[in-house]
C-alpha cells in the first residue's frame, strides 16, 4: 500500500474538482500559509445568554447546559418584531438528512420567514456532492448571500479575501454585541473563521466532549456487568462476556473507532501532539501505537468485533439499536438520536456513555471535539447589507428556551409538534419539516436536553463532567494547512482502511505498516507539518 501513496494517486483517490482546481491553480503545493495579520486579529466577545437557568449548568472547561423541561412559556427572542426586515437571502450549505419539503410546503420554513421579516432561500446540496458544488460555484462567480466553508475548502485565505466579507468591524471584541445572540457563541468556535486578517464567517458550533463510547446499558443490566473497565485487559474481558459469536452477538462493530477508544486509554493525541510548536501526527507515535494495534488484533482475535465490520459502512448504528453489538463509538447527538430511532420499539432499550480508563490502570483520555463544524461567509456587499445578514443569522442563533428557537428547531406547535407538559415533541410533519439546515447556516450553542424522558440528561451531564477532566483537544485546531485541507483527508484514509485494517486483522505486517507511515511523510505529512508549525510561530511571537 505505502507505494502507492503518492499525491497523484491521492488525487485520482476521490478528491474531485476541489483539489483539482486548487492544486492547478498553486502548483503542487499550495499559497504560502497565511501568517502576517492573523495574530492581530481580535475574536468576538463572548457574552454569555443568561435570561433561561439551566436545571444542570454547563462549565467554561466544555460541560453543556442540560435543561429538564422547556420554559413555560418560552422567552420571546425579538419582542421589537421581526429583526431582519429586507430584501430575500440565499444561503447555500449541505444537509445530511432528507431534503425537506419546499417552503411552499413548510410550515415551518414559512413561519421562519415570517418571524425573521424577509424571505430565506436555502439551496441545499446533499453532503457528498457539497465540495464539487462548491468549487463549481466559486468557479462561476455567481456566488449567494451566504456560503458554507468547510475545512477541507481549497485556498481558503486567497478565496475568503477576494469574494467574501470581511466581518471583524462587525464582530471583532465588542461588536459582536450589537448581536447577542451570535455573542452567546463560545471563543473558541470562533477561531475557525480567522483567516487573512480578518473575521471571514460565522461559526456553527459543536460540542466541547466531542465522540461517546456507547453502551447498551439494559444488555449491561440484564448480564450484571459493571460499565467501567480499569483497564484495556478488564475491558477486553467485558467485551469477551458481552460476545457471542454463535448468536452473532458481539462486544463492537467498527474496528476504526474500538481502535480510538483504545489509543484514549494509551494517552494518545487528537489529531496532533504540539510540544514547543513542534507537531507530530498521533499516527507517527510509533510504540503507542504498535501497541495500541497489538490490543486489537487480541480483540479480533477473542473474536468480540463484528467480523462485517471491516467490510461494512453505515450498519454500526443498527447493529447498535438491534442489539447484535452492545458499545458502539458514535457523535455525542447520537445519544437523543439513538433513543428516539430505538426506543420506540423496545421499552427496555437504554444507553449510557463509557469512559477510557488508562491502557494499565489509572485514567485515560477523552478526545475533544471540532469547536465548530464549519463557517458561513457572507459574499462582499455594501454595509447595509451586510448588517441585515447578520441580523438575520443572528436570530438563526436564538438560544434554547426563546420562542425563535423553539420554532427552529421544532415548528408550529399543533402542526408540527405536540406538548407533552411544557416540551415539544415532533410529529410526523415536524420531523420532516424541521430538517431544515438552519444549523449550517449558524447556531445556538448545543444544550443537553431530551423532551421526551428528561430523566436523560442527567446521565448526559454527568458523562460530561467526567469526559471535560480527561480531555484533550486537537493543537492544529484553528490553524490553516493547505495540503492538509486538500489531500490530508484521503490520505489519512488510505491508511486507516488499508493499512491499520490489514494490522488489525493479521493481514499486514509492522513492516508495512512503518512503510505506510514514512510514504505519508513523503506524500502530504512533512509538508503539513510545516505549513503548522509555521502558522503556530506566527500565532505564539
Amino acid at each position: 500500500m505505502g507505494a502507492h501513496l503518492t499525491r497523484r494517486n491521492l488525487l485520482r483517490a476521490g478528491l474531485g474538482v476541489a483539489a483539482g482546481a486548487s492544486l492547478a491553480a498553486c502548483g503542487d503545493g499550495g499559497p504560502a500559509v497565511p501568517l502576517a495579520d492573523d495574530a492581530q486579529v481580535r475574536l468576538p466577545d463572548y457574552v454569555p445568554y443568561k435570561s433561561v437557568k439551566a436545571d444542570f449548568p454547563g462549565t467554561e472547561a466544555g460541560v453543556l447546559n442540560g435543561y429538564l423541561h422547556y420554559p413555560d412559556p418560552p422567552v420571546r427572542a425579538f419582542p421589537d418584531g421581526p429583526p431582519a426586515k429586507g430584501p430575500g437571502i440565499n444561503f447555500m450549505t449541505l444537509i445530511f438528512n432528507p431534503v425537506p419539503p419546499p417552503v411552499s410546503r413548510n410550515t415551518l420554513w414559512r413561519e421562519l420567514n415570517s418571524s425573521l421579516g424577509t424571505d430565506l432561500d436555502f439551496e441545499i446540496v446533499p453532503v457528498a456532492d457539497y465540495p464539487t458544488k462548491f468549487s463549481l460555484t466559486i468557479a462561476g462567480g455567481d456566488l449567494p448571500d451566504g456560503m458554507l466553508f468547510l475545512p477541507t475548502a481549497p485556498q481558503r485565505p486567497a478565496t475568503l479575501n477576494a469574494l467574501f466579507e470581511d466581518l471583524s468591524p462587525h464582530l471583532s471584541g465588542s461588536a459582536v454585541r450589537d448581536y447577542p445572540y451570535l455573542a452567546n457563541i463560545p471563543t473558541k468556535s470562533w477561531r475557525d473563521t480567522i483567516c487573512a486578517g480578518g473575521i471571514y464567517g460565522l461559526p456553527m458550533p459543536r460540542l466541547n466532549t466531542g465522540s461517546v463510547m456507547f453502551y447498551r446499558a439494559d444488555i449491561f443490566k440484564e448480564k450484571s456487568l459493571d460499565p467501567n473497565p480499569a483497564s484495556f485487559q478488564e475491558f477486553k474481558k467485558l467485551c469477551v462476556e458481552l460476545s457471542d459469536p454463535r448468536r452473532s452477538k458481539y462486544a463492537c462493530g467498527d474496528p476504526l473507532t474500538t481502535f480510538y477508544f483504545v489509543m484514549e486509554m494509551l494517552h494518545a493525541p487528537k489529531d496532533w501532539r504540539e510540544t514547543g510548536g513542534r507537531f507530530t501526527w498521533w499516527l507517527e507515535e510509533s510504540e503507542r501505537v504498535k501497541q495500541g494495534l497489538d490490543a486489537m488484533r487480541q480483540l479480533v482475535r477473542a473474536r468480540v468485533i463484528h467480523p462485517d465490520g471491516f467490510t461494512v459502512k453505515g450498519k454500526y448504528k443498527d447493529w447498535f439499536g438491534n442489539g447484535q453489538i452492545a458499545i458502539n463509538y458514535d457523535g455525542a447527538t447520537a445519544w437523543n438520536d439513538n433513543l428516539r430511532a430505538y426506543g420506540a420499539g423496545n421499552p427496555k432499550f437504554d444507553i449510557d456513555g463509557m469512559i477510557a480508563p488508562g491502557f494499565d490502570g489509572g485514567q485515560g483520555v477523552h478526545w475533544a471535539g471540532d469547536s465548530a463544524y464549519g463557517m458561513l461567509a457572507l459574499k462582499k456587499a455594501p454595509r447595509e447589507r451586510i448588517e441585515q445578514l447578520l441580523r438575520a443569522l443572528n436570530a438563526l442563533a436564538a438560544p434554547f428556551g426563546t420562542d425563535g428557537y423553539l420554532l427552529r428547531k421544532y415548528g408550529v406547535a399543533g402542526h408540527d409538534f405536540g406538548f407533552k407538559g411544557t416540551d415539544p415533541i415532533l410529529n410526523t410533519v415536524g420531523t420532516t419539516e424541521n430538517t431544515l439546515p438552519t444549523m449550517f447556516a449558524t447556531d445556538a450553542p448545543q444544550v443537553l436536553y431530551f423532551p421526551e424522558d428528561p430523566s436523560v440528561v442527567p446521565r448526559q451531564h454527568a458523562f460530561q463532567e467526567r469526559a471535560v477532566d480527561i480531555l484533550v483537544s486537537n493543537p492544529a485546531e484553528g490553524l490553516y494547512s493547505e495540503t492538509d485541507s486538500t489531500l490530508g483527508g484521503t490520505a489519512k484514509n488510505l491508511i486507516l482502511e488499508g493499512t491499520l485494517k490489514g494490522v488489525m486483522q493479521g493481514r499486514t505486517t509492522l513492516k508495512e505498516w512503518d512503510a505506510a507511515i514514512r510514504d505519508w511523510r513523503r506524500s502530504v505529512g512533512d509538508k503539513t507539518r510545516g505549513e503548522f508549525e509555521t502558522y503556530w510561530e506566527s500565532l505564539h511571537r
